[in-house]
């Protein structure tokens, strides 16, 4: 689930590529009005605040979908690869994904 009024965040999807990684994967724009984003938000994810990552029943929200995300992600471009190389790392995506976070709100 992703802001789909973003442009960071469109591209982004677009660019992780990740069903060429794992097959199958539903896009859902959290401003679409679909049933399953207003659960997240009940049950407690601020989708203002990062996108969601659900695998396997799992959720991953924020800095830590962006790392599973990572992790997935097979290198077939530039982008990829560097997404691998930065966020596969738990640590580094924490660091970094409330200064990716302050650049989207100061730039929209």
């Amino acid at each position: 689930i992703y802001d789909g009024d973003c442009i960071f965040c469109q591209n982004y999807v677009r660019l992780v590529r990740i069903r060429e990684a794992v097959g199958p994967v539903e896009l859902i724009d959290a401003r679409s009005g679909d049933p399953r984003v207003e659960r997240y938000w009940r049950e407690g994810y601020d989708l203002n605040e990062g996108m969601l990552f659900v695998k396997d029943g799992r959720v991953y929200h924020g800095s830590d979908a962006v790392n599973v995300l990572a992790g997935l992600s097979s290198p077939v471009s530039w982008f990829n690869r560097l997404n691998g190389a930065i966020f596969s790392s738990a640590t580094a995506s924490a660091l970094l994904y409330p200064l990716l976070k302050l650049g989207r709100r100061a730039t929209l």
